[in-house]
């Protein structure tokens, strides 16, 4: 999984650098090429990368599920 999370990024990289390369000659395709880059990061590597960091993790740890009536602390005097 870390060899694709890592070609994702360098593509990723690659496609936004070559936009703005394309943009800098002014032949106007680069928006394409930065576009797609940025559908990438945000549909396809982001969702992989979350999933690979909290595949094995217990999530109950991070839940809010006594957010509205939290227990009492006893105070100890």
């Amino acid at each position: 999984m870390k060899i694709v999370l890592r070609l994702l990024l360098i593509a990723v990289l690659i496609l936004i650098g070559f936009g703005y390369y394309l943009n800098l000659e002014a032949s106007g395709t680069g928006e394409k090429f930065i576009g797609f880059g940025v559908v990438l990061f945000a549909f396809i590597l982001m969702p992989l990368f979350i999933y690979s960091r909290y595949r094995d993790k217990d999530l109950r740890n991070y839940s809010f599920k006594d957010f509205a009536n939290p227990p009492d602390k006893k105070k100890e005097d």
